[in-house]
């Protein structure tokens, strides 16, 4: 098979949560155990860091795997989904997977794939750590793709686990209320494993604190431990200091991910960097400075809050759940522009409505869809948007919406896309 063969066929053979939704889900580890045994189980052979949380996960792992590649480690990076290119969810070193890796991955895995009938998602775990042990990498980072207790990337037993915060996403199937979405989340807790949680509140802290205490797990809580002091915006990079709890001390970093709401990832990062450093990881200050500035070019990370045209101002964020969208809106209220257009698109088993409810009136929508079956029919988000009071037309697809937005704007003006990592992904970037 040719590379365009072999994509075609992992896309439509395998059951893929982002065309199907719930229906691609599976709910325990055995078609992953399985799959990694036919492969010589490569998930036991390397060292790795395992993040969870609702939000702020891939920024946070993307900020990890920069440090530790900046200090001299070969570092891998497994993340989900991908927004342009398939192969951007396996990387080294910020280099994606070849091509040639893909296909004959995909050739030596079937035999297992018609015994097993995988998801789509199992077979990129898969191939995620088989690809890390053949490259030899020295650590991996690996972000999980839904919860944590069953998600698929959980057999490991990583140095560090890490939780960067709590909300309501993917209710129907890790529970609707945050003690019980915490409950999946913690799953990824080990026995006798440094645990670093970003964010908690009164109904998570003690899901935490009892998975830890029954794991034997240090349980480390970030937000207890450091503090944004003070922060700035400074040519569309963050300045952040930060503080130690009890202590004078600070420490200034640049962060290339200019979103405020990277203060909290951060705050989260810093304290798995301790951990890591207590294990003997060598990660000195300087070089995590250096990192967390050129986290976008060292990774290949895209759609935090990323600048990508001026005149008018356009800005690309993923952020599609209530907390999410509770940031991009607090971010909008911090950013200086004449008129708001925003450019959006949802999937129709989100918490449409919560999301919409925090969404500015006075900004023009242009309601569109990705091209997937999952996304809500750009004609009924019109519809839902109208009742919070969003006015504006709909357009059935994201660059016929992006380009009504560009030519209505002025150069002052500011142009949101959001709603949907699949609509950011579909995004043509105008010259």
């Amino acid at each position: 098979m040719t590379y365009q063969q072999t994509i075609d066929y992992l896309f439509n053979r395998l059951p893929m949560f982002s065309r199907l939704g719930a229906a691609a889900y599976k709910k325990d580890l055995t078609n992953t155990l399985a799959l990694c045994e036919f492969l010589g189980n490569p998930h036991q052979k390397i060292k790795t860091i395992h993040i969870a949380g609702t939000n702020g996960k891939g920024s946070t792992s993307h900020m990890l795997a920069a440090i530790l590649q900046s200090a001299g480690y070969k570092t891998g990076l497994y993340t989900s989904p991908h927004l342009r290119d398939f192969r951007e969810r396996f990387r080294i070193n910020g280099q994606m997977i070849s091509e040639s890796f893909v296909i004959d991955f995909t050739k030596r895995i079937q035999p297992a794939i018609d015994a097993i009938e995988p998801s789509f998602f199992e077979i990129t775990v898969a191939m995620a750590f088989d690809y890390f042990v053949q490259e030899e990498v020295d650590i991996a980072v690996i972000e999980t793709g839904l919860g944590g207790r069953l998600d698929s990337t959980n057999i490991i037993t990583p140095e560090i686990s890490v939780i960067t915060n709590i909300g309501y996403d993917h209710m129907n199937l890790l529970g609707d209320t945050l003690d019980k979405i915490a409950f999946e989340k913690a799953g990824i807790i080990k026995p006798g494993i440094p645990a670093v949680v970003g964010e908690t509140n009164a109904e998570t802290l003690p899901v935490f604190q009892k998975a830890a205490e029954e794991r034997q797990a240090p349980l480390l809580l970030a937000e207890y431990l450091r503090y944004a002091a003070d922060w700035k915006y400074q040519h569309h990079e963050l300045v952040v200091d930060v503080a130690h709890k009890g202590s004078d001390n600070r420490t200034t970093y640049t962060l290339d991910l200019p979103g405020y709401y990277q203060t909290k990832n951060l705050i989260t990062v810093l304290e798995a960097v301790h951990q890591l450093q207590l294990k003997g990881w060598k990660l000195p200050t300087p070089v995590v400075q250096q990192a967390l500035r050129e986290v976008k070019k060292l990774t290949g990370l895209h759609g935090r809050w990323e600048v990508v045209h001026t005149k008018p101002l356009l800005v690309l964020d993923v952020g599609h759940n209530e907390d999410g969208i509770r940031q991009i809106v607090a971010q909008l209220e911090l950013t200086e522009y004449r008129h708001l257009h925003i450019v959006t698109g949802m999937v129709r088993d989100k918490d449409v409505d919560h999301a919409l409810a925090l969404l500015p009136k006075e900004a023009v929508y242009y309601f569109t869809r990705a091209q997937i079956p999952r996304a809500l029919p750009e004609d009924e988000l019109a519809e839902k948007g109208h009742a919070y009071g969003l006015q504006g037309n709909h357009y059935p697809t994201v660059n016929e919406a992006l380009q009504a937005a560009m030519h209505a704007a002025h150069a002052d003006d500011l142009v949101l896309v959001c709603g949907s990592i699949f609509v950011v992904g579909e995004v043509v970037i105008p010259d």
